[in-house]
């Protein structure tokens, strides 16, 4: 922590103080993206930007759970669409499929969830189209 502002001395100068003395100590060197682009400099202002960074950052979702769960749902049967065995799929669409059933029986907040857990034989019959055989 630096030290308080001393009265009678301008806030910009002692501002501007602060970080010369800083500088000279190297308290800036070797600082991670040091002479790299600033993240998300071309980007439009957004008065929340730090925010959304920082959910983003810690993985956090700024959805209602109903619409997170959606779109959770939608990213598995993209997952099990690309999934490289039969196993991998059943496991991913059970997976989806147990948080679904929570959901169902435990309603979250949000919008309603219209969703109900896939029925695993036709993903697999989709994923065994897709993969130009009838078994794996």
């Amino acid at each position: 922590m630096t030290e308080r502002k001393p009265p009678g001395l301008d806030f910009e100068s002692w501002v501007d103080r602060q970080i010369r003395e800083a500088e000279e100590r190297g308290a800036f060197a070797d600082l991670p993206g040091a002479g790299k682009p600033l993240r998300d400099a071309n980007a439009p202002y957004d008065e929340n930007w730090w925010l959304k960074r920082k959910m983003r950052d810690e993985g956090l979702s700024h959805l209602p759970p109903t619409l997170a769960l959606r779109k959770e749902a939608e990213e598995a049967l993209k997952a099990a669409a690309a999934a490289r065995s039969e196993r991998e799929v059943r496991r991913i669409v059970q997976g989806i499929n147990d948080k679904i059933r929570e959901a169902l029986r435990r309603p979250p907040s949000g919008p309603p969830l219209n969703l109900t857990p896939y029925d695993v034989e036709r993903v697999l019959a989709d994923w065994r189209t897709r993969q130009g055989n009838g078994t794996d």
